[in-house]
């Protein structure tokens, strides 16, 4: 990753964002959503200051299992996306809450294959999908983002099939809370968080909310 990120969709308000017209029922037990938009890293934090999130973990999807590393994505040969796989609680956040959030806090939609000065198809903006469903809902968001003029461009995040996930290694698991100080934590994913906790403060988690008191946005990582 390059030390410093553009990120336009962060000064677009939560009000921009409309709420989800479909969405998937609640339903029993743990749900999963794999989002790629970017640095793991970052997109990691965002989704673990949810509250209804139970667990965030990073990795690779779109590839196969031999080129599943982090040197070998990095040349950006492989088909692989770094992701993160969001197992979440669909009766206390739902699916359609969780991709408004990517689409308006987590990375900038309407950059094709990179994130500000992170370039490269395994950085570009896509859902990887379990179901019909899923893929419904979002192509449903997306139009609507489009029709709402949000950005100034369109959106360009892919659906594809979710094949595989390949976890990534142990040290890029909950990278940013573990770097809070690193500087490309500092450039990308602090300025996320602070959009996400002044933006959906009743979105997060009592200990995120209760650490933006007093608190700077690099704080609120850990």
């Amino acid at each position: 990753m390059t030390s410093s990120c553009s990120i336009p969709g962060l000064n677009v308000a939560r009000s921009r964002f409309p709420e989800p017209e479909q969405d998937l029922p609640a339903g029993e037990g743990e749900q999963r959503l794999v989002l790629a938009g970017g640095c793991f890293w970052c997109v990691e934090a965002v989704f673990l200051a949810m509250d209804g999130v139970n667990r965030v973990e990073s990795g690779y999807a779109g590839g196969s299992r031999e080129t599943a590393n982090y040197e070998a994505v990095c040349t950006g040969t492989t088909g692989h996306a770094e992701v993160i796989d969001v197992h979440y609680d669909p009766k206390r956040v739902s699916f359609g809450e969780l991709l408004r959030v990517f689409f308006s806090v987590a990375h900038d939609p309407t950059q094709l294959n990179r994130q500000g000065n992170d370039r490269g198809t395994q950085y570009r903006s896509a859902v990887f999908y379990e179901t019909p469903e899923q893929k419904r809902v979002v192509e449903a968001y997306i139009h609507q983002i489009n029709k709402a003029g949000v950005y100034s461009e369109p959106v360009v995040t892919a659906l594809e099939p979710l094949e595989a996930f390949y976890p990534a290694e142990a040290n890029h698991q909950n990278f940013a809370a573990r770097n809070p100080y690193q500087p490309y934590i500092m450039a990308v994913a602090a300025p996320k968080m602070e959009k996400l906790i002044d933006g959906f403060s009743d979105r997060l988690k009592p200990e995120y909310t209760e650490a933006s008191a007093g608190s700077n946005s690099g704080s609120n990582l850990a």
